[in-house]
């Protein structure tokens, strides 16, 4: 199945996906690495000053520019999210995830806190980092970019039918990458 949707994802929504659904969302998302899963982490909620259950969580760490004041998304590709394992389970019951986009698949932990919780784990093609790039229609914000570097920093972005995104893992417990 084919679905587009306006974040925040509702549960209803996130129940109706199975692995192999491709979806497009609308909205507001957010980058965070490693680094980033880790200060999130050690941070109190109320001291993020976004709110992370109301985006989509992509595992990625940008090339950007600045001009003019602005900032510009020059590559958007998906890192390897198997790099995040050891802290997704926490991050997406902290957070209230429903969605995560990256790529190269997660292991049992966050399959288990994607049950528990009601979230995806969403695949985006690698290497089309420029492509990714002209899905963004606005950069928000950036937060941490001093003290973590461009790469690490969490960007919000707008975006509009961002995608395709292959659901790999569902809130069912199944995934790809069992297969």
């Amino acid at each position: 199945m084919e679905y587009h949707f306006t974040l925040p994802l509702q549960k209803d929504e996130i129940s109706r996906l199975h692995i192999r659904d491709v979806l497009y969302v609308t909205g507001t998302i957010f980058t965070a690495r490693d680094e980033a899963h880790q200060l999130m982490l050690d941070l109190a909620i109320d001291s993020v000053p976004f709110t992370p259950a109301e985006m989509a969580l992509f595992h990625c760490g940008p090339l950007m520019k600045s001009a003019e004041g602005n900032w510009y998304v020059v590559s958007a590709g998906p890192t390897t999210s198997s790099r995040m394992e050891m802290f997704e389970d926490r991050f997406i019951a902290k957070y209230s995830l429903t969605i995560i986009i990256g790529k190269g698949g997660m292991g049992s932990r966050t399959r288990q806190a994607l049950q528990q919780y009601g979230a995806v784990f969403t695949a985006l093609t690698g290497g089309a980092g420029a492509l990714v790039a002209d899905m963004v229609d606005e950069v928000i914000d950036v937060y941490w970019l001093e003290c973590l570097g461009m790469p690490e920093a969490v960007w919000l972005f707008k975006v509009r039918d961002f995608g395709p995104l292959i659901v790999a893992m569902d809130a069912h417990g199944d995934s790809l990458y069992l297969r």
